[in-house]
């Protein structure tokens, strides 16, 4: 069947200093040093830590789909 294809979904967290943007492009573009096609990166959940009462961390837990290679 040349026109099926299979894909792995897997759950990461990104973490930046400065966005929640930032937080999901750090997440994926760290994925993307070992993991080949990369097709949708799904945005589950943000967070953020906190310290005296301000951000320290923003946080995106994804959800990153790759098609397996036969």
């Amino acid at each position: 069947m040349p026109d099926s294809s299979t894909y792995k979904i897997i759950e990461i967290v990104g973490a930046s200093k400065t966005s929640w943007e930032d937080a999901v492009q750090n997440a994926v573009t760290t994925a993307g040093k070992s993991l080949t096609d990369l097709r949708i990166a799904e945005v589950v959940k943000l967070d953020a830590t906190l310290e005296g009462g301000k951000i320290t961390n923003y946080r995106a837990r994804i959800n990153l789909s790759f098609k397996y290679q036969v």
